[in-house]
């Protein structure tokens, strides 16, 4: 089974997040989750994005070294939107990667602020909609698409699905769609298989 550590969205550590983990779980791996923001939900993106901005980068660090501390060095990352990105700067800066899935984000290699190279032999699965504002016309999705056509090819798997929806697999909130966030776990599940 893989350990994993799962990292929710900007609208907090939901139940839809948690029903991600639990599907996981389901599936016969160990699954952390950790809530960044202390029990807060906010509404909408909007609060959540306002939310995360006064989180001092310090602030968290500190609560993710502490989960870690407790935890194996071998890892999954998993993460949603605001947390696909703390979970890529993991799983390229920790030690011990065992695999990544980066859902609705993906952060440009190539950025000034990028998280440096992409670990060998790291395979990495990346979802997202393709008309999503936030995934598709900000650029993450293109990013990705050079990602994993160029240096990721051996490593990466990009799926996008119809839509416009941002945070589609959370299925507690308004975006989500269950007919493409279906499809998501099953992937993710069957990209996970080899660490049962």
């Amino acid at each position: 089974m893989a350990t994993i550590v799962l990292f929710h969205h900007v609208q907090g550590l939901t139940p839809g997040v948690q029903a991600m983990a639990g599907e996981l779980r389901a599936a016969g791996h160990t699954v952390h989750t950790l809530d960044l923001f202390a029990g807060k939900l906010p509404k909408d993106l909007e609060s959540g994005i306002r939310l995360a901005n006064k989180l001092s980068e310090d602030k968290i660090q500190e609560r993710v070294d502490k989960l870690f501390s407790k935890l194996p060095e071998e890892l999954v990352y998993i993460g949603t939107s605001w947390g696909a990105a703390l979970a890529q700067q993991c799983a390229q800066q920790r030690p011990g990667t065992v695999a990544a899935v980066l859902l609705e984000s993906f952060v440009d290699l190539d950025a000034d602020w990028s998280f440096g190279p992409w670990p060998e032999n790291v395979p990495v699965q990346i979802h997202g909609m393709d008309e999503d504002p936030f995934f598709a016309v900000e650029g993450d999705l293109e990013s990705a698409q050079n990602f994993a056509e160029g240096e990721g090819k051996d490593v990466a798997q990009l799926f996008t699905y119809p839509g416009n929806q941002h945070l589609f697999t959370d299925s507690s909130l308004p975006s989500h769609d269950p007919a493409a966030r279906a499809l998501v776990m099953e992937r993710i599940i069957k990209f996970l298989e080899p660490y049962v």
